[in-house]
């Protein structure tokens, strides 16, 4: 089982229409028949769509687990989806930001403010 979006997952359907069997990425110079590195191909699609050479395709790993940990807040699935078991390395994927803290502090808030005016009513 590989979680994936459903962007992902329609783009990967569009292209294995019309295969029956073999490969999704086929290799026609490896032994084993398939992509086995995308580092060259990440390298191709980065030059031409003229990205920095900063930008590593590790960057799109610590971006999965950034978005699903953020979205989610749940560190266990991070770690389960990315293959960690030590929290220590889950949690490189944790940005506090100040405004998540507020709006959690606003929604506990705001039931508050709500039974307060609705005592005073």
């Amino acid at each position: 089982m590989i979680p994936m979006s459903d962007r992902v997952y329609e783009l990967l359907r569009i292209r294995a229409v019309g295969k029956e069997q073999g490969w999704l990425f086929p290799s026609t110079r490896l032994e084993c028949g398939h992509l086995t590195d995308l580092g060259k191909q990440f390298r191709l699609a980065r030059r031409k769509a003229q990205l920095s050479e900063e930008l590593v395709l590790y960057c799109a790993r610590h971006d999965y687990g950034t978005r699903v940990l953020t979205n989610t807040g749940n560190l266990a699935a991070v770690m389960k989806t990315m293959g960690h078991k030590d929290v220590r390395a889950a949690m490189q994927y944790q940005h506090p930001e100040l405004e998540i803290v507020r709006a959690a502090l606003n929604r506990s808030n705001g039931s508050f403010l709500q039974s307060t005016a609705q005592e005073n009513a």
